[in-house]
């Protein structure tokens, strides 16, 4: 279990936020295989104050994948903490502050991993967004600017002191973005200089990983992120399946949360994406991928994915087998 604030997850294992992928269908699919909790996609605070609709769509929640947190990004005070007023209204059981995110779009606005190198800033923004939200607020961040500038504890401690609930320590720098190896020692340096919930996060591809970083640094909890994509058994002992037939299970039952989702059978290309991802590695996975990219629409999705499943299975019809 992983306590933060008034929260007991039932399992230390998180869902990192994955832009472009921790939707909703998603999200609700890990938790099912064994999330302690979920994070939205990082929602831009701009947005959500002006009312833009994608990012309102976002959003877009149930009591199935609770505990949820909607993660924020932004570097103005004041327009943060108007939003997390506003999220709070969507009742999320946290609100996480991107201060870790390398992506230029996001950096360049003095958002996301920039925050780093503002501390002051980064103090103020977590401040007013604590003060404006009724839920408890979590950071996620990196270990530095660079490897000249590893500054992971003094930034663990700030936001500590300034009221946080949890810190999630992303192992790599900005710089390094999404290359290189986590430096999970720095992790631990930050475990033992705090007394807040501290969720580590790099280089984590299966539960027994997870289990060795909480061994090896102290840390409360685990947070995975894109080695959940194609793989949401990651979240739970077993693993991922090895026999096709069985990870058809996983494929349907995210396909069947994604039609639940989508009003319409336009199907935009994310979708292809996340199940294209549970072939990947497989002797026939580009012929499996080509059918699920040449899909027009969530019904040929369906056929093209059934087609999959008949070959390896021998049965025709996977609902017939399967009744929803």
């Amino acid at each position: 279990m992983l306590h933060i604030a008034n929260l007991t997850l039932d399992s230390p294992f998180l869902l990192a936020p994955l832009a472009g992928y921790t939707d909703l269908p998603f999200r609700q699919l890990c938790r099912e295989f064994g999330a302690g909790m979920v994070v939205s996609e990082m929602i831009s605070c701009h947005g959500l104050v002006y009312g833009q609709a994608k990012t309102r769509a976002m959003l877009a929640s149930n009591t199935a994948e609770r505990p949820v947190a909607f993660q924020l990004f932004g570097a103005d005070p004041a327009i943060m903490g108007e939003a997390a007023a506003l999220l709070s209204t969507f009742h999320p059981d946290c609100i996480d502050i991107n201060m870790g995110c390398p992506v230029k779009k996001v950096t360049k606005r003095g958002a996301g991993a920039a925050l780093m190198q503002e501390p002051q800033l980064a103090r103020a923004v977590l401040t007013s967004v604590i003060n404006n939200s009724t839920v408890p607020v979590t950071v996620k961040t990196r270990i530095g600017v660079d490897s000249r500038n590893i500054s992971a504890i003094p930034f663990a401690r700030m936001v500590e002191d300034a009221g946080a609930a949890a810190i999630t320590v992303h192992g790599r720098t900005w710089a390094q973005g999404f290359t290189g190896t986590a430096d999970w020692d720095v992790i631990a340096q930050v475990k033992q200089a705090v007394s807040l919930p501290v969720i580590g996060n790099g280089d984590i591809h299966s539960y027994a990983q997870g289990l060795e970083m909480m061994h090896q640094t102290g840390c409360d909890g685990i947070m995975i992120g894109r080695a959940a994509l194609g793989n949401p058994w990651v979240f739970s002992p077993g693993g991922k399946p090895s026999d096709l037939a069985s990870l058809m299970d996983g494929v349907f039952r995210h396909l069947e949360l994604i039609e639940e989702s989508v009003t319409t059978d336009h199907m935009p290309g994310d979708i292809k994406n996340h199940l294209g991802r549970y072939f990947k590695a497989l002797p026939e996975s580009a012929r499996y991928r080509k059918m699920i990219y040449d899909s027009k629409d969530l019904p040929g999705l369906r056929q093209a994915l059934e087609s999959i499943w008949a070959g390896t299975t021998g049965n025709s019809n996977w609902e017939q087998i399967h009744p929803q």
